[in-house]
């Protein structure tokens, strides 16, 4: 089995590539047309708005990273012999300090793929406006190449990552510290800036459309430069730092698995610990290969660019797995099966997101028709469509559950190990994914400066085209992060039960248990509060926000006139402070309750709580992702012209609808997979610790 460490190697080199690769689409991206004067004005307001956001946010997650390791750094050296029983570490150096600088790595990959994607972000939405001039075609290539820049950087930044600390330290847990480093970033990153990017866009739609009738990204109105920003920092940066989350997660449960069920004899220590690095190498690979195959003629639709692409990589990595199989014997069939149902698995929940969120299908239509009767059905409607479109999703994560189980027993594989490959399977091709993901706000940005550079109605016509499929694209993401979240948190709670089990203590999860039960009513708890705490913030902030820009049009009335500037730095200000004080509580409610409920009631109560965290979490993030989602697309439905068009009373339905549903998709949503997903790292990662010390048995 030797041969298979070789992958190791293997892994580093396609990691290198991918960033190569990801930097050369950044520099030529950087190469082309940036427009009029006017153009790169605005684009320069943006610019320098994510960046001084980015400066902040990063600031205080350096500390705070800083002082998570010097906690990890002490506690892992408390006892380091009895923590590790079983050590395969390569190193000499002491286990605190070793779980310490893979926590910091993690932080900093995350941290880099997340800022590499929003400072090309911030400079192809420009571009991409300018070629939108000639035609629809090199536009789409533009934003679609920038936005690869996030999608490989991050793959080729995770898998070097965790090639290298797996190859100079041998253990699987030195990978766990990495995961949760970059964990805890993309938690913050993503619910920081959904906070951010919420606040503006609300507080611009409400008094600039609703209020005073001017159109989306009018350059009056003093929210517009903030919500271009938010763009960036929430749906580029946020969500590379969120996928990058996921990815490592479900690779490093699948590695504590195999290294928990080798130390029982039960499976090569080898092979089936580094195959989970195996197939994230293949996956980029795969991605590598699929982005070539996205492209669109003049008239063309973007979307069916971007979903032919997935499908592509996907075909593509499915083919990869059979090669390996054959070229490796002694490699398990469920292996394979298990990988491939995790693919058709998140093939099928993307595009059920998109039926609900595409304005192709009833939902979308449907919830812009009843709009003609007021905002209240447009959100009863949106609300129940996004409930139904839990169950289709749930059905797919269930039938690849049960697959990926069975298929791994029935070839003498344990069956968790099998639903831990289906999530790695589901997530190995997020290059191609975030791809797609990242050129979503990329036009939405490129059409906002058509607008505030007064390009003309062509420049805005092709823009919309392209945004509209980016819309798409990006609850097509959301639907796959949350469902390939959903497969990871379950391998995570296994390889927290099995990391368990070393350290002598059974997990018993029974409902009879009231420990278990508290435990239980805690975890589902936790999603819930965590989304109110977040939405909560952006009505906050975008409460102040209104009053700012409703002050600022009494002050000068020359704003509206179009004989004055508004300020805009001041809403950016307002947006990045208020989106950084809002933090502090769910920073604890992901990092600090689980570890309470572990150390208080003990390890069975904190396996209880992990499990209602993980079923709500679950569904909460659906619902409002989906939910967000298809508001959003009935809102631009309408402005297309149906129904009464922009300026009816539908569409101010339509408006409202979409403002209800802003926070619904941008902030809570997406970043409740996260959320799961970090709370069952801590878990894991502190269980030899909750094990050795709890109050309660």
């Amino acid at each position: 089995m030797e041969h298979f460490n070789t992958w190791l190697y293997v892994g580093i080199i396609g990691g290198i590539i991918s960033v190569a690769v990801a930097l050369y689409l950044y520099f030529w991206v950087l190469k082309q047309d940036p427009g009029t004067a006017k153009a790169q004005e605005v684009a320069a307001w943006i610019q320098a708005g994510a960046k001084a956001y980015l400066k902040r946010l990063y600031t205080a997650l350096g500390i705070l990273a800083l002082s998570i390791a010097v906690v990890i750094g002490i506690v892992f050296s408390i006892d380091s012999a009895s923590l590790t029983p079983e050590a395969t570490f390569h190193s000499s150096l002491p286990l605190g300090l070793i779980m310490a600088i893979c926590f910091v790595f993690g932080a900093l990959c995350s941290a880099l793929a997340g800022f590499l994607g929003m400072n090309v972000a911030v400079h192809a939405n420009v571009r991409t406006a300018t070629a939108a001039r000639h035609s629809l075609s090199s536009a789409f290539r533009l934003s679609f190449y920038a936005g690869a820049v996030l999608g490989l950087a991050m793959v080729g930044l995770a898998v070097l990552g965790m090639s290298i600390i797996y190859l100079l330290i041998g253990d699987a847990q030195a990978v766990l510290g990495f995961s949760f480093g970059a964990s805890t970033l993309a938690l913050l990153a993503k619910a920081g800036g959904g906070i951010y990017t919420k606040t503006a866009d609300i507080a611009a739609d409400l008094v600039g459309k609703v209020e005073v009738g001017i159109p989306e990204d009018d350059p009056r109105n003093p929210a517009v430069v903030a919500d271009n920003v938010g763009d960036n920092v929430g749906d580029v940066a946020g969500m590379g730092a969120d996928i990058f989350d996921s990815y490592v997660a479900s690779a490093v449960a699948v590695m504590l698995l195999g290294a928990s069920f080798s130390l029982q004899g039960v499976l090569d220590p080898v092979l089936y610990t580094v195959l989970p690095l195996i197939l994230c190498t293949l996956g980029t690979f795969a991605s590598l290969i699929g982005i070539q195959f996205v492209r669109v003629k003049e008239g063309g639709e973007p979307g069916a660019a971007l979903n032919r692409g997935t499908i592509i990589t996907c075909v593509i990595f499915a083919g990869m797995i059979l090669l390996l199989k054959a070229f490796s014997p002694e490699l398990n069939w469920g292996v394979v099966w298990s990988g491939i149902a995790g693919i058709v698995a998140g093939i099928v929940i993307g595009f059920t997101s998109d039926y609900f969120t595409n304005d192709n299908f009833k939902p979308v239509q449907e919830t812009s028709r009843v709009s003609t009767s007021g905002s209240a059905i447009t959100i009863i409607t949106g609300y129940s469509y996004g409930l139904i479109s839990i169950v289709p999703s749930v059905l797919g994560i269930v039938i690849a559950t049960l697959v990926a189980y069975f298929v791994s027993e029935a070839n003498g594989l344990p069956g968790i190990y099998g639903i831990g490959i289906a999530a790695v399977g589901m997530l190995a091709i997020s290059g191609m994914i975030v791809s797609a993901d990242a050129y979503g706000p990329i036009v939405d940005n490129a059409r906002g400066i058509a607008e505030m550079a007064g390009m003309g109605q062509e420049v805005i016509d092709r823009a919309d085209v392209l945004d509209s499929a980016g819309n798409t694209a990006k609850a097509i993401t959301k639907g796959f992060s949350i469902s390939a979240a959903a497969l990871t948190v379950l391998a995570l709670f296994a390889a927290f039960a099995e990391v368990m089990a070393v350290y002598g203590v059974d997990i018993q999860i029974s409902l009879r248990d009231p420990l278990v039960v508290a435990g239980v009513f805690l975890g589902a708890m936790t999603p819930p509060l965590f989304s109110a705490l977040t939405m909560l913030a952006v009505t906050h902030n975008a409460f102040d926000m209104i009053e700012e820009i409703r002050g600022q049009f009494k002050a000068d009335p020359g704003i509206l006139a179009g004989t004055s500037l508004p300020d805009y730095a001041k809403c950016v200000s307002m947006a990045a402070q208020g989106a950084l004080s809002s933090l502090v509580l769910p920073a604890f409610l992901a990092v600090g309750l689980p570890l309470i409920v572990g150390f208080v009631f003990g390890p069975e109560a904190l396996g209880g709580f992990l499990g209602g965290a993980i079923f709500t979490g679950v569904i909460f993030a659906l619902l409002m992702s989906n939910a967000g989602g298809l508001w959003d697309n009935a809102k631009k439905f309408i402005e297309t012209g149906k129904f009464g068009g922009p300026g009816s009373e539908a569409h101010k339905a339509a408006v409202v609808g979409d403002t209800v549903g802003d926070p619904f998709k941008d902030t809570a949503g997406p970043s409740l997979n996260t959320l799961i997903t970090v709370m069952s790292l801590v878990s894991s990662l502190f269980a030899p610790i909750i094990a050795a010390f709890h109050l309660f048995r």
